[in-house]
């Protein structure tokens, strides 16, 4: 916690400059305070002191986006963090569901600063979508991939939900317009997120798992097989999907076995290797 300490100091200050409106020089203040605090965090390997310190930095946010509401690049900031607090500390169905909605709703106010036609059509029928879609700003590619990101985010957490996944056909198609885009967007982070799209329902109900095996190893290609989280999602939604155990297994090994330090990885790679050893744990009663 140490090293956080600094940076909280910073940012209550900057909270100052923001209630006091300085303009564009705290714009810029706070979008470098934000990408050093995020490389910082992706590099951590401790990551009670993310689960610890992080909230502070998402009141920060909530505040910038207070001040400032059609500042996209806060909008989509708040989203990553949101999601990824969401989805790698909270235990809780209902808080992490809260958590998601808030991820998504900050993306999806940043799609509509961008991509007006594209916001319009997200709740019409799919030949809509698609349509305007196809039309989307191939540079717009970090708004395109956050909005994905926070859709599926909020996807995953309810699971449960039919209205939630009757949006899996247009979350698709947002996913491989960001894939055709730049596939090495994020280290294959479309690819990834494909992956377990594809791997979330058996093929008896619609699902494509063979197609989501395709992905998971196009992401693994895609990131050099370096994010130990891919290998995680591959053995926890495909290979159990099909039970396969021989390749959950092996998976799951190889994350062991791999260096968890990685430069923007370390953190994730990190929670991966927790989340492999309750795997491999439970697997041997599920499979």
């Amino acid at each position: 916690m140490r090293n956080l300490f600094p940076r909280l100091r910073f940012a209550s200050l900057l909270c100052a400059c923001l209630t006091a409106a300085c303009g564009s020089v705290v714009q810029k203040a706070t979008r470098e305070f934000g990408d050093s605090l995020t490389l910082a965090v992706l590099d951590q390997d401790d990551p009670g002191i993310v689960r610890d310190g992080l909230p502070a930095y998402l009141l920060l946010i909530d505040s910038r986006i207070e001040a400032n509401p059609a500042d996209a690049a806060s909008l989509l900031a708040g989203a990553k963090l949101y999601g990824a607090y969401a989805g790698a500390f909270v235990d809780d169905t209902e808080r992490a569901q809260k958590l998601a909605g808030r991820a998504y709703a900050y993306a999806r106010r940043a799609l509509c600063l961008s991509e007006k036609p594209l916001c319009d059509a997200l709740d019409a029928p799919y030949e809509k979508f698609d349509a305007a879609l196809k039309q989307a700003d191939a540079k717009d590619i970090a708004t395109l991939y956050g909005f994905a990101a926070a859709w599926a985010g909020r996807i995953q957490v309810n699971a449960g939900d039919w209205n939630a996944i009757a949006d899996l056909p247009k979350l698709q198609a947002l996913l491989l317009r960001c894939d055709a885009i730049d596939a090495h967007y994020d280290d294959g982070g479309a690819a990834l997120y494909l992956g377990v799209v594809n791997s979330i329902r058996p093929a008896s109900l619609g699902g494509k798992p063979e197609e989501g095996r395709k992905w998971f190893e196009r992401a693994l290609e895609l990131s050099g097989g370096k994010n130990q989280m891919v290998r995680v999602l591959y053995a926890q939604f495909y290979a159990r999907l099909v039970f396969d155990q021989a390749l959950h297994d092996k998976l799951l090994n190889e994350v062991f076995a791999a260096d968890p330090i990685a430069p923007r990885l370390t953190l994730i790679n990190t929670l991966a290797k927790k989340k492999a050893k309750v795997l491999l744990a439970s697997g041997k009663d599920f499979f």
